[in-house]
């Protein structure tokens, strides 16, 4: 039997794969492409439009101010979880784990991801109890200790409704970099540690010089993976806001999906869902060079 022979059943496995991607990504991408060149409203026959939706949509105050609410939930998806996951997963692996053990550390890391497991309808009904302005937990426990006077309506008050929203996503993404950078800890080498202690350098200090350098490719995949998450976040904001008060808390996708049902301009919600396809893909293509840039370097 020839190579060509050996190697022909392997490739009808890639089959399905390659049909559902087809189906599923590929054909409903296009198609709203092809809408966002229209006027439309969902019935009827779309009336042609050229560039019209994306010459209004540069000119939509709305549209850069839920960009702009965008860009804070990458700071509370991507940055902070990233920062606070980094310290965390160094803290539980070189602390916890072998202080307490390895099982300890193991049932920690799985609490911080619990979040992440959660539905985020699930997850945003309950926050949206505990952050309530007249019984929510979070007034309650305020009044309880003595701070009545900071109670607010969390999600109800736009000058704090983001900061709000920005908070339960912290919470929801942590455990995620958590995960991913315990298991990329678990490839360094233990002796540069052993070296560094030997050395007299404080926790911090290795954590710096050795953890950070050792695990910059799960850096740089955690930041782009809740980069991307943040800029198409939808649930939550569904879910705890609808993008109010006021537009407070609106981002891209909850923007294309009001447009889409709500005001039924279908061609504009297309066309801002492709904007938001667009920027993603640039990104995630620039992110994947500058990793791969890097990566040769360190050869």
């Amino acid at each position: 039997m020839s190579r060509q022979q050996r190697e022909y059943p392997y490739t009808l496995f890639l089959i399905p794969g390659a049909l559902a991607f087809l189906a599923v990504i590929v054909v409903p991408s296009l198609m709203n492409t092809g809408i966002s060149f229209t006027h439309w409203q969902g019935v009827g026959t779309p009336e042609w439009a050229g560039l019209d939706n994306y010459r209004t949509l540069l000119d939509d105050d709305a549209f850069w101010e839920s960009f702009r609410h965008s860009l804070a939930m990458v700071v509370a998806m991507a940055a902070i979880p990233t920062a606070l996951g980094l310290v965390l997963a160094a803290g539980l692996f070189d602390f916890v784990g072998k202080h307490f053990g390895s099982r300890t550390a193991s049932v920690l890391r799985a609490c911080f991801y619990l979040p992440q497991v959660l539905p985020i309808a699930v997850a945003g009904i309950v926050w949206s109890w505990i952050l309530a302005p007249e019984d929510g937990a979070l007034n309650d426990l305020l009044k309880a200790v003595g701070l009545g006077s900071l109670r607010h309506d969390w999600l109800g008050d736009p000058d704090l409704a983001l900061y709000s929203v920005m908070g339960v996503m912290v919470w929801v993404q942590l455990g995620f970099p958590l995960v991913v950078f315990m298991a990329g800890l678990q490839r360094v080498d233990p002796a540069l540690y052993e070296a560094a202690e030997l050395d007299g350098a404080s926790w911090w200090r290795r954590f710096w010089h050795v953890t950070l350098p050792q695990i910059r490719p799960e850096i740089s995949v955690v930041l782009l993976w809740c980069t991307i998450a943040a800029l198409k976040v939808f649930g939550a904001v569904y879910v705890l806001t609808k993008g109010g008060p006021g537009g407070a808390t609106n981002v891209p996708s909850y923007f294309s999906f009001q447009s889409f049902f709500e005001t039924t301009q279908v061609g504009y919600g297309s066309a801002v869902s492709t904007v938001l396809t667009v920027i993603i893909l640039a990104l995630a293509l620039v992110a994947l060079r500058l990793q791969t840039r890097a990566e040769d370097q360190e050869r």
